[in-house]
């Protein structure tokens, strides 16, 4: 038992010659010949890009969710003629950003009608609504209930996407450290061995440099996914915003429509 684990815990012993007859073979051949800080450095970078598509994935179906549940929910805001109508039918979409703006803004505006109203929730003369909270400071709280809630959304679009801009960044150079330190021993190597040909210098420089090839497996991805979501993103925001100010003239209209009317 002993004897098996000093196998499996000792480096593996090979010559230059045996290594560089493998170097046109599989890289995973250079990663077990590659040495601790090497290996490390590898799968470090391995971890990353797990981490990385993952976020990914689940980054994607989280925004493809929020744009089918928007574009559901603009038909049936845009068909309705009732806010309360579209507030009933709209509770099921639960990952619309456009939404859960909507139920912010419409709730604000039910509190605001609560308190100058009374039960039923309208201004009763046009004096009332002009001095009442659903006057000029209704309005802004209305507004700052919709700004709150699309940064909330915004955030939650966000999040995570951080991860992705951080292993774009540092990957690249994480694999140049792995690729240094290996390098560092390969020369330490050719001192020891007191050769420079070719055949010594090759294998160790091979072992060295697929540090770096990892760190640009993990970081290329990272930085094209995370392009690609902020676009999404983006788009969604100036659709939010859009839909935010929209709302906020119908609500105002509203108010003004119930001021003449009273």
């Amino acid at each position: 038992m002993l004897h098996i684990i000093e196998q499996l815990t000792t480096p593996l012993a090979v010559t230059s010659t045996e290594l560089g007859s493998n170097l046109g073979g599989d890289i995973w051949v250079l990663f077990l010949y590659a040495g601790p800080m090497v290996k490390g450095v590898i799968l470090l970078l391995l971890a990353l890009s797990v981490i990385c598509w993952g976020i990914s994935l689940f980054k994607f179906l989280m925004l493809r969710s929020a744009l089918n549940e928007s574009e559901t929910f603009l038909d049936i805001f845009w068909n309705n003629q009732s806010l309360s109508r579209t507030y009933t039918d709209a509770k099921p979409l639960e990952h619309s950003p456009l939404a859960e703006i909507f139920r912010s803004g419409y709730l604000e505006l039910q509190q605001m009608q609560q308190k100058s109203g009374g039960p039923s929730g309208q201004p009763k003369t046009a004096d009332s609504a002009s001095d009442s909270p659903l006057g000029l400071y209704g309005i802004g709280a209305i507004k700052r209930a919709l700004d709150q809630a699309a940064t909330a959304e915004l955030t939650r679009l966000e999040k995570n996407l951080g991860f992705l801009a951080t292993t774009g960044s540092i990957a690249p150079f994480i694999g140049l450290f792995g690729t240094v330190w290996g390098i560092m021993n390969s020369f330490r190597d050719i001192g020891r061995q007191g050769s420079a040909n070719l055949a010594t210098v090759a294998p160790g420089i091979a072992e060295a440099l697929i540090a770096t090839a990892f760190g640009l497996l993990a970081a290329i991805p990272a930085v094209v996914l995370y392009n690609y979501f902020l676009g999404r993103i983006k788009m969604m925001t100036a659709e939010m915003d859009n839909f935010a100010s929209e709302l906020l003239n119908i609500i105002e209209r509203y108010l003004e429509s119930r001021k003449k009317a009273g």
